[in-house]
């Protein structure tokens, strides 16, 4: 007779499967006061005034919103701008950031942080902009033909179906014409089309800024690593703005950068950027075990918050 001995069961799985997420201190709102292109700056301090003015009634409400809806009469908001040195660059950072600080306290405004958009593309060693581009799960297009090329190989994301031309099968007959298709369609349909990257592999704005959305929320992890961790702003300036950190903490009272949820106050002129933005952002999953530390997180301190992140993203758009 052949005795069998039972070894035992051996699984296989990665190190970091059992691993819990780095965690990130959380405040309950990261409220954006602007996110200004050098061509803004270059109009000068009198324009920056006007638009810190404008802007300090807003951050008021935004503010008094907070406190009502976490029933807190002081709930942690911190306040942050954004400075393009992707695109371009003109001045220094000395130059540029005094200026930027000056003009928001002179008209009422506490800037906690200052953030480069070039760190959405790439912060240290972190690709982020491609790290973000490897979690992309574009939406099945219902009835798509696979005429359309894959996500990776175009650069471009859509939330539907495009408009397109059927040709007939039938020699006399005219070709008919067929409308764009929204996934998620609301009674009619809103399509877009949004180019992350061109033929140069120069990063679209709308993309850079659903990075920024997701560092905001603290949901981005590389290797269960937190990807980017304020650091206080130098006293001394560098004049090259790449030998400054990602994000800076200007106010040392400041609460955390990262926020359950974000309000960005920007110029109208952003509205488009900022629906192609919101495309993007709907079809990146966040971990499950980052969304739950999240969520678990916010129910200790009684807040019920939506898994969707599109539901904790907001905007307010003021004339330029």
């Amino acid at each position: 007779m052949t005795t069998i001995t039972a070894q035992p069961l051996v699984t296989f799985r990665e190190k970091s499967a059992g691993e819990a997420p780095q965690s990130v201190p959380f405040s309950h709102l990261s409220l954006e006061v602007g996110h200004l292109y050098m061509e803004d700056f270059a109009l000068g301090r009198k324009h920056l005034d006007a638009y810190f003015k404008r802007v300090a009634r807003w951050v008021d409400a935004a503010r008094d919103i907070g406190a009502d809806r976490h029933g807190k009469s002081r709930p942690r908001i911190s306040t942050c701008f954004l400075i393009d040195d992707y695109f371009s660059q003109l001045g220094t950072p000395a130059d540029l950031i005094e200026m930027v600080l000056a003009a928001a306290g002179e008209n009422g405004l506490t800037i906690d942080y200052l953030a480069r958009e070039s760190a959405c593309a790439k912060a240290g060693d972190i690709d982020l902009a491609r790290l973000v581009r490897d979690q992309l799960v574009a939406e099945p297009i219902p009835g798509a033909n696979g005429s359309r090329p894959p996500l990776m190989d175009t650069g471009w994301l859509s939330n539907g179906q495009n408009s397109s031309v059927l040709e007939s099968p039938l020699a006399m007959s005219a070709n008919r014409w067929r409308p764009a298709l929204q996934n998620a369609v609301n009674r009619h349909s809103i399509f877009v089309d949004v180019e992350l990257w061109d033929d140069e592999n120069i990063w679209s704005c709308a993309y850079l800024a659903a990075v920024w959305q997701l560092l905001r929320l603290g949901v981005l992890r590389n290797k269960d690593r937190q990807v980017v961790e304020p650091v206080r702003m130098p006293a001394s300036l560098p004049r090259d703005w790449t030998e400054l950190p990602a994000v800076m903490q200007v106010n040392e009272r400041a609460t955390p950068f990262t926020a359950y949820r974000t309000f960005s106050i920007l110029g109208s002129r952003f509205v488009e950027t900022e629906v192609a933005t919101r495309v993007v952002l709907g079809q990146v999953p966040i971990a499950e075990k980052v969304m739950n530390q999240v969520l678990t997180r916010s129910r200790a301190e009684g807040i019920d918050l939506p898994k969707d992140i599109l539901e904790r993203t907001e905007y307010l758009f003021i004339s330029d």
